[in-house]
């Protein structure tokens, strides 16, 4: 029911956000004479804050056409490597019309960046996308808003997912392959990696864990703490909903993109405000540099999509209940997880010093978990002033982050080589 109240009130925002946007065009139309009315830029302002609150935001874009690789401008071509019904597998395929740019990108590693399935698109990690694409051939998982996907799809667990990963490092080759994964997706990839080494399959040459939640038993956050001060059924009675029938996945169990985006909120609700302030200040001075900046963060920020709910249970139960990875007793399709299967894989781990969604040492429990990769093929680090965003977009993951994520990866790209 809730869900469909959530409808009913995006359908009734619907209109009152078209109409400020209206307003807001018309006011700021130099051709209108109404422009120069005292008190008109104020007025176009409002109507831009109401229709930016109101208004609904569909998934984003990756919007990486070109980008920098070897010191020359190559053009990016997006497609679908590989479609299942909860994934799509994407290639940011590189051209250049420079036969020495394009012998240097043949040989360049390939990555496949593993992103979260927790309520934002995959495009919250284009900067981390156009980054690697200077050095790197990239991979990246795009998850489907499950409200997309007909309930005659199926049910959709965290076994499953571990499932997809298998299917894309297979499908792209892991013997050439390097895995980074952002957040949530470090557990599941983890555990993908471990039970491919222990039936004797191919592993990737690295893994490149940052900032998820490998063991949450050390440094909890509020995140931690709400998943373990709950009962499952508390999540179960409260977050879990059925899809509307004006969606593709009508009757499928999710929990809605609406109440995840409600929880980001909640986690920093004084931050929020006064950046829409902020906003609206900066309409006004005409400082039109920031508040496009403003539009492209919540343009993203704002965009969610629903999880399945079997992944979300799933996750809440076995990843920050009971532990069972670090623990040892984690039991996937009948298989038992072993990190320390994992022998010839390198390991980065990556935290952030500020970092309230993963807390500190919780990224770095996988270095214990994965005791058979030698020490020299090991390392961690942790990025000073860094909070959980940090460390995979802007200005501290450009300059900072990826250049250890570049050196590591070649390191053991051409020790394989």
């Amino acid at each position: 029911m809730l869900y469909q109240i959530h409808e009913w009130q995006r359908a009734f925002l619907g209109p009152l956000s078209h109409f400020a946007q209206a307003g807001a065009r018309m006011l700021n139309d130099t051709s209108n004479p109404f422009v120069q009315m005292p008190g008109a830029q104020r007025m176009a302002a409002g109507y831009e804050l109401v229709h930016r609150i109101g208004k609904d935001y569909e998934k984003p874009a990756f919007g990486i056409h070109t980008a920098t690789a070897h010191e020359h401008e190559i053009a990016v071509i997006e497609r679908v490597a590989l479609d299942l019904p909860f994934c799509q597998l994407k290639r940011f395929k590189r051209f250049s019309d420079d036969p020495s740019t394009i012998e240097k990108m043949k040989s360049d590693p390939v990555v496949l960046v593993v992103a979260p399935l927790s309520g934002h698109h995959a495009t919250l990690l284009r900067d981390t996308v156009r980054t690697l694409l200077r050095d790197h051939k990239v991979y990246i998982t795009d998850w489907v808003d499950a409200r997309m996907v007909p309930a005659a799809a199926g049910p959709f667990g965290l076994d499953d997912y571990i499932a997809c990963v298998e299917t894309f490092i297979r499908h792209i080759g892991a013997s050439d392959l390097h895995v980074v994964s952002v957040c949530q997706p470090t557990v599941p990839v983890l555990a993908a990696v471990s039970l491919m080494a222990a039936r004797g399959e191919r592993t990737p040459r690295s893994l490149t864990m940052m900032g998820g939640p490998i063991d949450p038993r050390r440094s909890p956050t509020s995140v931690d703490n709400l998943a373990a001060n709950h009962p499952l059924s508390w999540f179960k009675g409260n977050v879990i909903h059925t899809v509307p029938s004006n969606y593709p996945g009508r009757g499928r169990e999710v929990y809605p993109g609406f109440l995840q985006h409600a929880g980001f909120i909640a986690m920093n609700p004084g931050r929020h405000l006064s950046s829409h302030w902020d906003f609206y200040q900066d309409l006004l001075r005409g400082d039109l540099d920031d508040a496009e900046s403003h539009r492209k963060f919540y343009d993203e920020y704002n965009a969610v999509l629903d999880m399945p709910a079997e992944f979300y249970l799933d996750t809440i139960d076995k990843v920050f209940k009971q532990f069972l990875l670090p623990r040892g007793l984690w039991d996937v399709a009948g298989e038992r997880v072993k990190p320390a299967a994992i022998t010839h894989s390198a390991l980065l781990t990556i935290e952030g010093e500020l970092d309230d969604i993963s807390g500190l040492g919780q990224t770095e429990a996988a270095h214990d978990l994965c005791s058979s990769i030698p020490a020299d093929r090991r390392a961690h680090k942790v990025i000073e002033g860094a909070g959980h965003y940090g460390i995979f977009s802007g200005r501290r993951w450009r300059e900072t982050v990826y250049p250890q994520v570049r050196d590591f990866i070649h390191r053991f790209d051409h020790a394989a080589s």
